[in-house]
């Protein structure tokens, strides 16, 4: 458990640092071992998206539990880099979802509030930090609110923005050192949000084609940045298009590099 300790205590001190914390998130034993291979690359974080793809099943904890908590637990044993599971709304019960994961050698979690009553979203919160208490780590929630996930096309963006931030801050005081907040990306809003809630507290995701880019993000506040499903995405882009080329009688690319 020292052990265990040390890798969460140095995995929220990325977070805290200057330079913003990149998190190409991975799905399998063979994609975390491309990523970490990677100079530059300090942690690691999985994708509940991705791993519930790989088995067949939709988003949204279709996958069961147990199998997506042991091709986690693969990922764990294979690594001694710190990891983040994403494991969405917490399956029914935050803390326990935690305990589990903490359990398999997990230091960090993304955490969905579901656009849920802000008391209910705030005690899954407090639920999944006191099982990093009880388990003696500095567990580095990334409480997610779906408030721009979840918001119309015609929504007013003053009130997202306003209602974003004090889910954001209620989060923070009930013990979650940063704040997830996919699909902010205008650069006005991302440098409101860094005001109202502190350097290094804003984590975001990044998509192909993102207006800014990571370093934009760094130098706006913010402390870290994902990738979500869209990694898992590009390797799958890459297989579709070099299978193509076969079937059109060409060959595999040529830069194709021995990764596994």
């Amino acid at each position: 458990m020292t052990h265990l300790a040390d890798r969460a205590h140095n995995f929220l001190a990325l977070h805290q640092a200057p330079e913003i914390l990149v998190l190409a998130n991975v799905w399998d034993v063979v994609s975390a071992r491309a990523v970490a291979a990677v100079p530059g690359v300090r942690a690691l974080a999985t994708a509940s998206h991705s791993i519930a793809a790989t088995f067949g099943y939709p988003d949204g904890e279709q996958i069961p539990l147990d199998l997506h908590l042991s091709m986690v637990a693969r990922i764990v044993a294979d690594t001694e880099l710190p990891l983040s599971m994403d494991f969405e709304a917490g399956y029914g019960d935050p803390g326990e979802t935690a305990r589990r994961a903490i359990e398999i050698g997990v230091v960090g979690g993304n955490l969905e509030d579901q656009l849920k009553p802000l008391a209910e979203a705030v005690a899954a919160v407090k639920a999944v930090m006191l099982a990093g208490e009880a388990a003696g780590i500095e567990f580095v929630l990334n409480a997610r609110t779906d408030v721009f996930v979840k918001a119309a096309t015609d929504a007013d963006r003053d009130e997202l923005l306003h209602d974003a931030i004090t889910r954001g801050k209620a989060f923070l005081e009930a013990g979650a050192p940063v704040v997830f907040m996919p699909r902010l990306t205008a650069r006005d809003e991302i440098r409101a949000v860094v005001a109202a809630l502190g350097q290094r507290k804003l984590t975001l995701i990044t998509s192909p084609g993102a207006d800014l880019s990571v370093a934009d993000l760094e130098s706006l506040g913010v402390a870290r940045v994902s990738t979500g499903p869209h990694t898992q995405r590009v390797a799958l882009t890459a297989l579709a298009d070099a299978t193509i080329e076969l079937v059109a009688g060409r060959n595999l690319p040529a830069n194709t590099r021995p990764l596994n």
